[in-house]
């Protein structure tokens, strides 16, 4: 006993700097996951833009379509009764199937941006893969009438600096959001309000979707809507938070 004791004092030092370490390493974790890395992409670090200036009360509400045309028209009937701008994405095999509702979202004078052509992984696929996929998606907007259609989300979400890099190059501005109730899951209307209005602050970008997958989206709507404005916050479609001097975005390192 005496021998197991004096090996655990040599050796305390050690056992501590690797607690220290580990506590470390799972706070950094942490941070990473939870916060958003908020600079412009410089010319050897690509970015997504995924808040605006923390100190302006402008926040940006987007909806992503991939499937489906029920939703949306009740959406966009929300959106004008409460006289908000949104930034919708789409991705270009959708439009090509509903280029009423593309047009639609338009005429509300909504902004309009796109999420590729067929909605798979971007991380998933080889980069020759992911450049075909934007280049045939930007020609399919093209035809549609929509040739400035600039502002990209990666399917998903997925992304990584390879893709970044390239979505650059290609003239995309790649965006994502940090408030994200999960509406898709359906988890039950009040926890999508609750997470929107506790969960927002300025500069914010909020995920919602318009494909009929959700259920409860359009009814969560008529309490987040109102709600945030009376917080103060003013709505701005995803162009409108960028022209912001101070408008940030997440470095991908």
């Amino acid at each position: 006993m005496q021998h197991f004791y004096t090996v655990k004092a040599k050796h305390w030092k050690t056992w501590l700097t690797i607690l220290v370490a580990a506590l470390f390493t799972a706070i950094f974790i942490w941070v990473e996951t939870e916060s958003s890395f908020s600079v412009f992409s410089t010319q050897d670090k690509p970015a997504a833009l995924s808040k605006g200036n923390e100190n302006d009360p402008n926040i940006a509400l987007t909806f992503n379509i991939s499937w489906g045309n029920e939703k949306l028209e009740p959406i966009l009937e929300q959106l004008s009764e409460h006289k908000v701008k949104a930034t919708f994405f789409v991705n270009g095999e959708w439009a090509e199937r509903h280029p009423e509702l593309v047009d639609k979202i338009k005429e509300n004078e909504h902004e309009l941006g796109m999420m590729g052509y067929r909605y798979k992984s971007y991380v998933k696929q080889d980069i020759e893969q992911v450049r075909k996929d934007l280049l045939y998606a930007r020609e399919i907007f093209r035809k549609l009438g929509y040739p400035d259609t600039t502002l990209l989300r990666t399917p998903s979400g997925h992304f990584n600096a390879e893709v970044l890099k390239l979505a650059e190059s290609l003239g995309f501005t790649v965006v994502q959001w940090n408030v994200n109730p999960n509406d898709w899951e359906n988890p039950g209307e009040q926890k999508i309000i609750d997470h929107v209005m506790n969960k927002t602050s300025k500069g914010d970008i909020i995920l919602l979707h318009a494909s009929d997958s959700v259920k409860q989206t359009p009814q969560a709507l008529t309490s987040i809507l109102p709600g945030l404005k009376s917080k103060g916050f003013d709505y701005v479609t995803i162009s409108e938070l960028i022209s912001r001097a101070e408008a940030k975005s997440e470095m991908i390192e």
